[in-house]
């Protein structure tokens, strides 16, 4: 029962982050969107972990930034193997 619990939380965590995410994204095609308070607190919240992919994956052209489908993605892993290891330490 534990596990499911936790498994259940880990992936509500998830979807608010990457929801948090896409938001942000799509704030960056409004001009001056980024600068409101839901833009700050959003950049506040994602931006130190879009960062971390930014620094290695440089934008297409100089303009389309790909960077955070590859977070999204990397935090699905992450997401799943912690799913895997809670499901290895309690057993059900």
């Amino acid at each position: 029962m534990l596990e499911y619990q936790i498994v259940d939380l880990v992936w509500t965590l998830y979807h608010i982050y990457f929801y948090m995410i896409i938001a942000y994204v799509l704030l960056s095609w409004v001009p001056n969107a980024r600068d409101s308070f839901i833009g700050q607190l959003l950049g506040k919240v994602t931006e130190p972990y879009l960062g971390i992919f930014r620094r290695f994956i440089p934008a297409i052209g100089g303009v389309i930034d790909i960077s955070p489908i590859v977070a999204i993605f990397a935090l699905r892993f992450i997401v799943l193997g912690i799913e895997a290891v809670v499901r290895f330490v309690i057993p059900s």
